[in-house]
């Protein structure tokens, strides 16, 4: 297996074994005792993600026993600030009571803004590469709509919020959707000045992170309380109720896990559990995603994990016994059919018209994105 290749296979287990689909399974959802536990979520993956990368930045020669970074330190402060900034904003919206559709809405035009934050910072597109981010959105946005009809949920964006409530949380779910696509084309542009480690951006974000996390000790430690108070995971149940649906063998938990593990599993609260587990999955798909940031450009970041999402949709209807409605294919078709139209077009055919203008004595041509 040649290098590009190994990396790419890296890039698609972390992405897509870590993120949505390693946590399907009905025993790993939060717990429902503790729905607003999402700040102590975002601070425990944000604490595990730095001590599992420490190690890739560690050294005796080094100052403060950290091997010199390629990017000013400054700057890694403020990408890490603009990251600690989304994940709240986004955090905080809930409070305003934001229906989940309209999350899933602003969210799927994450590869939209990213690529106007692009054209903001002097980056052209083809017209292919804007049809395709477009095409892509639509598709997301259908796939959408039939995993919630396939789930009984309905799509409406009908809250019980106030006029002002709704308007306010708006107002920070696009604050944080503007804010993720500067920092994309920030981050894009961070490496390709220094020709940065993809892990030393996963460490500096994340550790320059945590003392934004102290003035919002004392929610953390209530939440944490919650979580801690919730009672052990029954597995048994847990894998009679998953057997019903089909998500577990017939083989008892003992024989899948083995006895100490699931005695550990047992020996720790529900909350508690889910939180390990979420900080584990989350550093899998976080290291896939700076990986992939490190060698593409940040519109391509944006539709690899609505890609990702679309899986995630199409692993869960058939995960539990659903079938694929004419809208989810209907969004896969535009959804992989738009992803593979922007890939050509990013890596195949504009490389070539500007190795083509370069051999005529051109320019480098109308560049877009350099990176794929």
């Amino acid at each position: 297996m040649t290098p590009v290749l190994g990396q790419f296979g890296t890039i698609v287990l972390l992405i897509f074994g870590g993120g949505d689909l390693s946590r399907q399974g009905p025993w790993l959802s939060r717990p429902r005792s503790e729905p607003s536990s999402g700040l102590l979520i975002t601070f425990w993956q944000f604490l595990f993600t730095t001590l599992a990368s420490a190690p890739t930045q560690l050294s005796a020669k080094g100052p403060y026993g950290l091997r010199p970074s390629r990017v000013p330190i400054s700057r890694w402060a403020v990408i890490a600030a603009m990251f600690f900034t989304i994940n709240m904003l986004n955090n905080w919206a809930f409070a305003f009571d934001v229906s989940v559709p309209v999350h899933i809405i602003l969210r799927s035009f994450g590869s939209v803004t990213t690529m106007l934050a692009g054209f903001v910072r002097g980056k052209r597109y083809s017209f292919l590469q804007v049809f395709s981010v477009v095409l892509l959105t639509a598709g997301v946005l259908v796939s959408a709509w039939a995993d919630s009809e396939s789930k009984g949920k309905s799509m409406s964006l009908e809250t019980a919020a106030s006029a002002s409530r709704f308007a306010t949380g708006l107002g920070i779910l696009l604050l944080a959707q503007l804010l993720s696509a500067y920092q994309g084309a920030f981050v894009e542009d961070t490496y390709s000045m220094y020709q940065a480690d993809w892990t030393e951006n996963l460490f500096y974000s994340h550790i320059f992170s945590l003392p934004m996390f102290l003035p919002l000790s004392l929610s953390l430690q209530q939440q944490y309380a919650s979580l801690a108070a919730t009672g052990p995971l029954d597995l048994d149940k847990a894998a009679r109720l998953s057997r019903e649906d089909g998500l577990w063998s017939r083989a008892p938990p003992d024989a899948v896990l083995g006895t100490s593990l699931r005695s550990l599993i047992e020996s720790l609260p529900r909350g508690v559990l889910f939180l390990l587990v979420n900080a584990v999955t989350q550093l899998a798909c976080i290291s896939g995603v700076n990986l992939l940031a490190a060698k593409s450009s940040a519109v391509t970041v944006t539709i690899v994990l609505n890609v990702r999402k679309l899986v995630s949709f199409i692993f869960s209807t058939i995960l539990f016994g659903h079938h694929l409605s004419a809208k989810m294919i209907l969004g896969s078709a535009l959804v992989f059919g738009s992803g593979a139209l922007y890939g050509w077009e990013s890596t195949w055919r504009l490389p070539r018209e500007r190795r083509r203008k370069a051999v005529q004595g051109g320019g480098p041509g109308n560049g877009t994105v350099k990176r794929g």
